[in-house]
């Protein structure tokens, strides 16, 4: 993973706002969201289920996989890690190939970090 700075772009602000207002109104570990290449975004939150447990970005990747998305722009996830987990990393490459910037948040929505998947 590659660490990058820079200020983000409106549209990625949007991403991390989706994300933080998934998390606050589930109450979940992980709030995340995406934006696909036709720019519709996916926002989603941790599933802790017995039995069923997909990290808040699993969700997202499914929910565009499932809505017919072909490929993905960016990612937000807002968590209490200090890193992504390779596992979703590998979920955005699976549908969106490398390159696909990722921005990690506090639960406030601050950005601590990017990479790319």
């Amino acid at each position: 993973m590659t660490e990058t700075t820079g200020e983000l772009s409106a549209e990625d602000r949007k991403l991390v706002t989706l994300a933080r207002a998934t998390r606050a109104r589930t109450g979940a570990a992980e709030g995340a969201a995406v934006r696909d290449a036709d720019g519709r975004t996916y926002a989603a939150a941790t599933v802790d289920l017995p039995s069923l447990q997909v990290s808040a970005l699993g969700v997202c990747v499914a929910m565009a996989v499932a809505s017919g998305a072909k490929g993905l722009e960016a990612a937000v996830v807002l968590t209490g890690v200090e890193a992504v987990a390779e596992t979703d990393l590998a979920a955005l490459r699976d549908l969106a190939g490398a390159g696909v910037p990722v921005h990690l948040a506090d639960a406030r929505g601050t950005v601590t970090g990017s990479t790319s998947s």
